[in-house]
């Protein structure tokens, strides 16, 4: 069903409306969601019957590059074209890579497909996100975040619990069939449900711009995933990476200046609650991502939890995250205030942790779930609201770069995250090793060892395996405290700006130099 035609830019939607496109929103956002953790789960299994170890890490770092160098893409698009075309268009690619993943017959072949699969996931998130922003105004927004946030927490516990399960009883190949009924049902559902009114304009779009950020995030993605794994730091490969990186990130800013219509439009940076919600986003990705990445590990050596129970007990993280994502939106709502939110946010994240630096051998089941659900609860209170925060500080039509920007910084900041976090881990567990075991060979082989392994030790040196753990991840952790303090003092800097009850943003925060679309 084609979208109407309207003269608005953007459409703030009864709340019936709204709550009748919500399941296939939030149905796109799951499978995004899920995709990024159930495959883990799978990877022993899948080059058991492929083969090909040595490439092993492209199944996923194929899918992570496509998706995060589409995602500023997607937004404009949308901007220029219309939601919900290029929200069915993702959707309809993700289907057909997930399809193709799971037919794969080599290793060469399911790496192509993942990637192929991550085009379409890149305009999942993005266009869900902006799709909301075009519904609702920005005081009722927050509701509708809370509900998201509920939706990616259940599927990042979910993942790994469904993936185990699959992998065990059916075959690896249905990690990947699975998204077929649900992504169809979305698909179906938006495409019968989603009303999209937009402006009809002569568009250009910045394809050399696009192209040069592709290249700049590529290299920030290989840098940070081949860096202390494939390759040493300071390995030619590393440094002409970083080199890539920099050059290319210059290079887009430059073509961002001139460019007729900016896939990234530089003006948006110049309103100070996008630019610090948007670095706030960033912090929180590698914060996040980087840290929450290596607690797996530790619940399933030192705690002794299986795969499934290591899911489980991230459940009270959801929880936390869930009420406080609810109670944020409905203050939101009641109050078209923000500020207070993301500084009490930042405090608790930072007090959760500090408080999980002190996992150790002997921390109990009850006192790290504790420490996750004070994690959650700080989380509820920023993950909706630099989202809302980002679009109402932009004009209608530029929504939707808006909300990938964001995207698009929380996914490099969390690439970043785990990459700088997996160095720590694997210098502090080596280090600690080497100091307890002196004897014993060992190689922390990027950051991970395999639970089942450990498990199997003698009981003296099992014990000081779950020191060296303890301690590694207590490192991690430590290091991720100064980004959570660093979001904590950003949001001070917030300006109180409160959310409007309409589509249109008033003229006064409306950016000066900010070009009108041609009629």
């Amino acid at each position: 069903m084609a979208e109407t035609q309207s003269d608005a830019g953007a459409l703030s939607g009864p709340r019936r409306e709204i709550l009748i496109v919500l399941p296939g929103l939030l149905l796109a956002l799951i499978i995004a969601m899920l995709d990024q953790t159930i495959v883990t789960t799978a990877l022993p299994r899948i080059v058991g019957d492929l083969g090909g170890v040595t490439h092993l890490s492209w199944v996923v770092t194929a899918y992570v590059l496509a998706s995060t160098i589409t995602t500023p893409l997607y937004g404009k698009l949308g901007d220029l074209y219309g939601r919900k075309r290029w929200l069915m268009i993702a959707i309809v690619i993700f289907l057909i890579g997930s399809a193709l993943s799971g037919l794969s017959h080599t290793m060469d072949q399911l790496i192509m497909f993942r990637a192929l699969q991550g085009l379409g996931a890149g305009g999942l998130m993005v266009g869900v996100i902006a799709t909301i922003g075009d519904m609702v105004s920005p005081r009722e927004r927050g509701q509708y975040m809370g509900y998201m946030m509920a939706s990616m927490m259940l599927a990042m516990i979910a993942g790994p619990l469904v993936g185990g399960y699959i992998t065990d009883d059916l075959s690896w190949r249905w990690i990947f069939y699975i998204n077929m009924p649900v992504g169809g049902a979305a698909l179906v559902y938006l495409w019968a449900t989603l009303h999209l009114p937009y402006k009809r304009v002569q568009h250009k779009i910045d394809y050399l711009g696009a192209g040069v950020l592709a290249i700049a995030a590529t290299a920030v993605v290989l840098l940070t995933t081949w860096g202390g794994t494939e390759y040493a730091w300071g390995s030619g490969q590393i440094i002409g990476l970083g080199a890539v990186a920099v050059a290319a990130t210059a290079f887009f800013l430059w073509i961002e200046t001139r460019a007729a219509e900016p896939v990234l439009p530089l003006h948006v940076f110049r309103n100070r609650n996008f630019s610090v919600a948007t670095g706030m986003s960033f912090l929180l990705g590698m914060a996040m991502l980087g840290a929450l990445t290596f607690l797996p590990l530790y619940q399933q050596t030192v705690q002794h939890l299986s795969a499934v129970g290591s899911g489980l007990m991230l459940i009270p993280m959801m929880v936390g995250v869930t009420v406080t994502s609810l109670i944020g939106g409905f203050i939101m709502t009641r109050t078209g205030r923000y500020k207070a939110l993301p500084i009490i946010g930042g405090a608790i994240m930072s007090v959760a942790m500090f408080l999980l630096t002190g996992l150790g051998v002997n921390t109990s089941l009850l006192h790290s779930g504790i420490y996750y659900v004070v994690l959650g609860i700080g989380m509820g209170f920023l993950m909706q609201i630099t989202s809302v925060i980002v679009q109402n500080s932009v004009r209608p039509r530029d929504i939707g770069v808006a909300s990938s920007s964001r995207a698009f910084f929380q996914q490099i900041g969390g690439s970043i995250g785990v990459a700088l976090f997996g160095a720590i881990f694997a210098r502090r567990l080596t280090e600690t090793m080497t100091r307890e075991l002196p004897g014993m060979h060992f190689s922390a082989a990027g950051g991970q060892l395999d639970p089942v392994t450990v498990n199997h030790l003698p009981a003296l040196i099992r014990h000081d395996v779950f020191y060296a753990i303890s301690h590694a991840i207590q490192g991690v952790f430590a290091w991720a405290a100064p980004a959570a303090i660093l979001v904590f003092i950003l949001a001070w800097f917030i300006k109180e700006v409160p959310l409007r009850s309409s589509a249109a943003p008033p003229p006064s925060e409306a950016p000066a130099s900010e070009p009108e679309f041609a009629a």
